[in-house]
């Protein structure tokens, strides 16, 4: 997937998969990124179709909705992280816990609401194909929640990528953990954003993390963050 954050970082618009169950869905929101200028590979109409057309079209962001026949979105979404083909922005109607943690856990980059209006939206792709985090709003705060709710940390090693981990990357991992982007991490940590890119994907293959979203989560569990 290092492909999709070298091109948005060179500038190039991303390119995109469409994955709903509704035909209409998929026209408009293709009418929606086209006129933005962001190109769109193809559609599927089910999970099963989406894994396939991504393998074959290598995508740099899938725009995925969660409930599909067949294969549903977040078995698509795990199946396309595992091979890492490609970055996973899920949009659904539908902002339930159990869609939300599920696609978290399957590796989406980022979680969003069809409510979401049409710069929110193009600027959510953008960032995904950047490999940044996207989280709707309406989402974040029972997200962060969850995590309040959770029992109390556990020590910094407990998970086992932790370990290998250099004093810079740690600090790397915390700002994952704060939510920061890859010029905000560079700006807290003193360093350039290629550096802090590298840092990033060193971390993310240490912890053994497909996105930086699941690399946050391992931050707040280990109690790195703020």
């Amino acid at each position: 997937m290092d492909g999709a954050d070298d091109a948005a970082a060179d500038g190039v618009m991303p390119r995109v998969l469409i994955a709903d169950d509704h035909e209409a869905i998929r026209g408009g929101l293709r009418l929606l990124l086209e006129s933005a200028g962001v190109r769109v590979l193809g559609e599927a109409g089910d999970g099963a179709t989406a894994l396939r057309n991504t393998r074959a079209l290598r995508p740099d962001v899938v725009l995925m909705d969660v409930r599909m026949p067949g294969t549903d979105g977040i078995a698509a979404t795990r199946a396309i992280v595992d091979e890492r083909l490609a970055q996973v922005l899920v949009l659904t109607t539908f902002d339930l816990d159990e869609y939300v943690f599920g696609a978290l856990r399957a590796g989406a980059a980022g979680f969003l609401l069809k409510s979401a209006d049409a710069p929110t939206l193009v600027d959510a792709v953008r960032r995904v194909a950047r490999g940044e985090g996207v989280m709707a709003p309406e989402v974040t705060r029972r997200v962060l929640d969850a995590f309040a709710a959770a029992p109390e940390p556990a020590a910094a090693s407990a998970h086992p990528g932790i370990g290998e981990l250099t004093e810079r990357e740690r600090e790397v991992l915390a700002c994952l953990g704060d939510g920061l982007s890859n010029a905000q991490t560079a700006q807290r940590l003193g360093i350039g954003t290629a550096t802090a890119k590298t840092h990033v994907s060193r971390v993310l293959a240490k912890l053994g993390c497909s996105t930086r979203l699941q690399a946050s989560i391992v931050a707040r569990e280990a109690g790195l963050t703020g």
